[in-house]
């Protein structure tokens, strides 16, 4: 069995100190939300224990969806990148950007420098880090990570998923179903119409959802949303679970839901693959981080509990 573990919407804080010629562009919006909203519901311990409790459950391989950082200014960057190297080895980790991690022109270039070996393949393209998809085979699993990521204008959060990096994507997984792996693709933004609002939609997700109709995959991971979300894409031959995932620093009592990751096993082999979701995160009304949900994912497009718990909320609660 094969455990891989999945968390996003990091958003180190706090904040450092910014500078007039920081604050002097888009920026300033992002600092006045975070001190009007995310100073409070992102901060404190929330984040630490969770990883904690992640690391105690041993994943054999980690996935990270994005924003790391809030307004992508260097110092941010730089702490994100020691986040990184606490939190695992570039070999057990892999990360995707988000779009807080290109939040101004020229802060996704830093990222890729800072991040460079946990976004890049196991066949690096070039030296940069900036090509992507990227692939990463560890164990039975074959890890593609793309990138959405990019500068926008104020008060808009949209991603961009284009077609070169559709054939791109593509040819990988091809090339993975004929070696018989568990194929699994890393997104920042949810690639589902409706999922999010108009200003923070992924552009181009119709060459996404081309490819998977024509090549498919096992899994698709993203981040974004800050939500507990399935949905389902249609695949040649079954239906694609799209799983999103809370923010990994949002605390309790908020709007979105607190603290957690998925951790998800995966057995058999081709035509025969189980896949089974479990999530942990932080209680709502008590110290500490616990089980939340078990379920099996179908083929067809079902989704099952894989082992009922007293805490875990029921299946007709899970969001569709």
């Amino acid at each position: 069995m094969f455990r891989l573990a999945h968390l996003s919407d990091v958003h180190l804080g706090p904040l450092p100190q910014l500078s007039l010629r920081e604050l002097a562009s888009k920026r300033v919006t992002g600092w006045y939300n975070w001190q009007r909203n995310r100073r409070r519901a992102m901060f404190g311990d929330t984040l630490s224990d969770l990883v904690q409790d992640l690391k105690t459950e041993d994943p054999d391989h980690i996935a990270v969806t994005g924003d790391l950082v809030n307004l992508a200014t260097k110092k941010e960057t730089v702490a994100s990148g020691l986040w990184l190297r606490d939190l695992g080895t570039p070999q057990s980790v892999s990360l995707v950007p988000g779009n807080h991690d290109a939040y101004v022109p020229g802060a996704l270039k830093r990222s890729y420098r800072e991040w460079f070996p946990y976004m890049t393949g196991d066949d690096p393209l070039n030296s940069d880090g900036s090509a992507f998809p990227y692939l990463r085979v560890r164990g039975p699993v074959a890890i593609l990570g793309v990138s959405t990521a990019e500068a926008t204008a104020p008060f808009f959060a949209t991603g961009t998923f284009k077609r070169g990096q559709a054939l791109r994507l593509a040819r990988l997984l091809e090339t993975t179903r004929a070696l018989g792996l568990f194929r699994v693709v890393l997104i920042h933004h949810p690639p589902i119409s409706g999922a999010t609002s108009w200003h923070k939609r992924l552009i181009g997700k119709q060459f996404f959802s081309k490819v998977m109709r024509e090549v498919g995959a096992e899994l698709v991971l993203h981040g974004h949303t800050h939500l507990d979300t399935l949905h389902w894409l249609n695949g040649p031959d079954k239906q694609i679970p799209v799983v999103g995932v809370p923010s990994a620093s949002q605390a309790p009592g908020g709007e979105t839901p607190a603290s957690r990751y998925n951790l998800f096993e995966i057995e058999g082999g081709p035509g025969k693959w189980t896949l089974i979701q479990r999530e942990r995160g932080a209680r709502e009304h008590a110290p500490g981080v616990d089980w939340i949900r078990e379920r099996e994912l179908l083929a067809d497009g079902r989704a099952i509990d894989a082992r009922p718990r007293e805490d875990a909320r029921p299946a007709e609660e899970v969001p569709k």
